[in-house]
């Protein structure tokens, strides 16, 4: 039985959230060689779950200014686009929100985000891909949206939502993580993916690679480390594949929903993954030299 948790989060040193900082701004870098540790260390205690949720909650809190927000928003509305250093705040502040959505995701016990905290989230990203896509009519619709949940209400309910989640027990935590890994293993089995599809996959191994990188920052070690560069590599592809996606799709090329193979190195390190992961039980994996992946 897990109760709702002591909103008195731990805080933490700037080294601690510089280091964080760092992970998350490579957390899409692929490293050509990287490999998983063996074995693969799945122990995480509860008390070592609130630490990563409170380190989070931090980087956020510490890293997310409404009144940044709303200037760039502004700005947005104005000029329908953001120069390259206002681009780049933007996506360090959506970085920060990211990273504490997964943080919700994972230590909560009932693993889901509080609804207007995922909704700013999807707008915050619909808003990127628009004036990166120069979509001036998107762009001023999802802004206005954002600009509304920035208001003082709605702000002040999102931050006391995020301190207030049930941490869940170390085993379902566990569970949570392996009943993840099963999903991508099931996705493994499907000869096409459509774009849902696929991103709810690259979903799952972004929730992963920020788990560890928020691990790395609180207890260095090379286990850690490899966990998150091995799965960042995996998050870079899957992200920079996606991309194409939306510009196949915003441009009438591909539709989102046409299902297409999914590319040899995702697939291939994907499969590395769950095949070292350990399930508890052996898993039927399809060959990847059987179909030419």
């Amino acid at each position: 039985m897990t109760a709702p948790s002591n909103p008195a989060w731990e805080t933490f040193p700037p080294e601690t959230l510089h280091a964080l900082f760092e992970a998350v701004e490579i957390d899409d870098v692929v490293d050509p060689d990287v490999g998983l540790p063996d074995p693969i260390d799945l122990h995480c205690s509860r008390e070592e779950m609130g630490r990563c949720f409170a380190l989070c909650l931090d980087f956020w809190s510490e890293g997310v200014r409404r009144n940044d927000l709303l200037r760039l928003v502004s700005t947005l509305l104005r000029k329908g686009d953001l120069s390259p250093a206002e681009r780049l705040q933007y996506k360090h502040i959506r970085a920060k929100y990211k990273h504490l959505r997964f943080a919700l995701v994972l230590y909560d016990a009932r693993h889901r985000v509080p609804p207007l905290f995922s909704l700013a989230v999807a707008i915050m990203g619909h808003l990127q891909d628009a004036f990166r896509n120069g979509r001036r009519g998107a762009v001023t619709g999802y802004a206005l949206l954002l600009r509304a949940l920035l208001a003082r209400p709605f702000w002040a309910m999102v931050k006391r939502r995020a301190r207030a989640i049930r941490l869940d027990t170390a085993d379902g935590f566990l569970a949570y993580r392996k009943t993840e890994i099963r999903r991508l293993a099931k996705a493994l089995e499907q000869e096409r993916l459509t774009g849902h599809e696929f991103h709810t996959m690259r979903k799952i191994v972004s929730r992963h690679v920020s788990f560890y990188d928020t691990l790395r920052s609180l207890r260095p070690s090379e286990h850690h480390y490899k966990m998150s560069r091995y799965l960042s590599a995996i998050n870079g592809l899957m992200g920079s594949r996606h991309d194409d996606m939306i510009e196949q799709a915003v441009s009438g090329q591909r539709a989102y929903r046409t299902a297409a193979p999914l590319d040899a190195d995702i697939w291939r390190r994907v499969e590395g993954l769950v095949a070292r992961y350990p399930l508890g039980t052996p898993q039927s994996l399809p060959s990847s030299k059987s179909d030419g992946r």
